[in-house]
């Protein structure tokens, strides 16, 4: 008897498409342009598409008037706002790369990046919650050779640079347009980096214009749809999953807040009659515990999406029951593939869809292939996840060696992440090849705060692992070897020495001093079993034992 490989491929009667994010949006303003395109409660702000459309025009040609011109780098540093995305679709439109940076990043990680990516023109909020944006810039900008403005939101230079594109003549960014290609690059998204620095995935309107309109398609959303996405822009999650979903279908996206508050999504949903609400599995814990949870009038929701990081079964049928979300998925997949490769559907079983991550996505193929061998593994054999298709990033920013690592030659993303497909092509995640760690839907790679680690006087060597945790799904542990005569390191004081040099989710939670690590005969470090003697060291038993998807 022959077995059935570990491989599927996508079908689907809709077409990819084959437009920019630039043209796309104008065909939906055309079509959709009386209706609602963006709410940003914070600011008590709304846009339908058409004005949305006019302040997109305006941002586009004010950074033109820059100098601002088709494969310049544009960062955007900022908590959710419209700005945030006037930025994005602004960029589209001229040719622009748009770099996003983590409104958690601090001056080393901030300097890194403006350079890495050749950043030209930075837009920023001032500061947001007790990060002082507009000081940090300035004191990286002396090390920072390629950046030449900075405009920071709601201040002069940014009403200038917006008063100077509506005077601007309108016909000049439709030539612009015109010249575009599909498949030019047109976003840079950092993801952490087992070098100890961050690796820029580049993605092009073709990766990301599919993916977001995809997901779409499978939350089967049309005009009438009103998306609340408390999920930040910078990730995939909100510019893509969020943004690029709602726009391709001329749906309405709400922005609770700038940052993730339980109690203002769950308003947002309310007031606004929202149909889908997105979040890591976190954010659906806290909402689902907020204290004013019964006040609010969930009725008008249908379906969202629960993806970035293990989604536990229960939590996803209090979504369901709770909060009438019947038609909610889960998606899987990262940064590097415009991010989902698997979806579960509105019409899977329950049981599928709060213990799977779904099947392929459309116009996309999967396999699971033996780490060692590279050969296609049978169904129901545990192996790496690859996915290969128009999602594909273009590759890692001027990282050549790193892309070739992660890309093989007949284009297959190999992801890192174990998996194991069933019968029927459903996708379990089973864990990680790498030692990657998701705290809250961040991925987090622990040679990075290792080596941070490293410029502690005390430490004289350091590991860092992941545990298991019930908010954040996991958390991080520093194992910390010491100087000789130097005091034990407690939490509190590595935390103290990582405040404000490393952004807060890359913090370790708890430490652990010992004399030597678990090792393998020939030397390597046995982070399994750190994590296993962590478990039991810190109770965490009952966190280790929720069943995820």
């Amino acid at each position: 008897m022959t077995t059935v490989p570990s491989y599927t491929s996508g079908t689907s009667d809709k077409p990819l498409l084959g437009d920019t994010i630039g043209d796309n949006f104008d065909r939906t303003v055309a079509a959709h342009g009386a209706r609602d395109a963006l709410v940003d409660r914070a600011s008590g702000r709304r846009w339908s598409y058409a004005q949305l459309a006019a302040e997109v025009a305006a941002v586009a040609l004010g950074l033109r008037e820059l100098g601002v011109g088709k494969g310049d780098r544009v960062g955007i540093w900022a908590p959710n706002c419209a700005e945030w995305t006037f930025v994005q679709y602004a960029t589209a439109k001229l040719g622009a790369i748009l770099v996003n940076i983590n409104p958690a990043y601090r001056v080393h990680e901030l300097e890194y990046v403006l350079n890495q990516a050749g950043i030209r023109t930075l837009i920023a909020a001032p500061s947001f919650k007790t990060s002082d944006y507009a000081a940090m810039i300035e004191e990286v900008r002396p090390n920072c050779p390629s950046l030449r403005d900075v405009v920071l939101t709601g201040r002069a230079e940014w009403i200038r640079l917006v008063e100077t594109g509506r005077a601007a003549d309108a016909a000049v960014l439709a030539g612009i347009q015109a010249g575009l290609s599909a498949d030019e690059p047109i976003n840079i998204q950092y993801t952490s980096g087992t070098t100890g620095f961050p690796k820029g995935a580049t993605l092009s309107h073709h990766n990301i214009l599919n993916n977001g309109y995809f997901v779409g398609e499978l939350c089967n959303y049309t005009e009438h749809d009103r998306v609340c996405v408390p999920v930040p822009l910078y990730h995939c999650f909100g510019m893509v999953m969020g943004n690029l979903a709602a726009t391709s279908h001329g749906a309405c996206v709400v922005y609770p807040a700038p940052g993730f508050e339980p109690r203002a999504t769950l308003e947002a949903v309310a007031a606004e009659r929202c149909t889908s609400l997105y979040g890591v599995p976190t954010m659906f814990i806290a909402e689902l515990a907020e204290a004013s949870f019964d006040e609010h009038d969930l009725s008008s929701l249908r379906t969202g999406i629960m993806a970035g990081s293990p989604c536990p079964v229960e939590v996803m049928k209090q979504v369901i029951e709770r909060m009438g979300m019947t038609e909610v998925t889960i998606c899987y997949g990262m940064t590097e593939t415009s991010p989902v490769s698997t979806q579960t559907r509105a019409d899977d079983s329950i049981d599928r869809r709060v213990s799977t991550v779904g099947r392929v996505h459309p116009h996309l193929e999967v396999k699971i292939v033996d780490p060692e061998t590279g050969l296609t593994a049978p169904r129901g054999t545990p192996g790496e996840f690859c996915t290969r298709g128009y999602s594909v990033m273009l590759g890692y920013w001027e990282q050549p060696d790193k892309t070739a690592e992660a890309i093989d030659a007949a284009r297959w993303m190999h992801t890192g992440d174990l998996a194991v497909m069933d019968d029927e092509g459903y996708l379990n995640i089973t864990g990680r090849i790498k030692d990657m760690v998701i705290r809250g839907g961040e991925n987090v790679y622990p040679r990075e705060i290792e080596e941070f680690l490293y410029t502690h006087p005390d430490i004289l060597d350091a590991q860092v692992i992941g545990v298991p945790d019930e908010r954040y799904g996991e958390e991080l542990m520093a194992w910390v070897r010491m100087r000789e005569g130097a005091e034990p390191l407690t939490a509190e004081a590595l935390r103290e020495f990582c405040t404000g040099k490393l952004a807060h989710y890359k913090i370790p939670r708890y430490v652990h001093v010992v004399d030597e690590f678990p090792m393998t005969v020939t030397g390597k470090i046995r982070k399994v079993e750190m994590r296993q003697v962590s478990i039991q060291l810190l109770g965490l038993a009952d966190a280790a034992a929720t069943k995820h998807a």
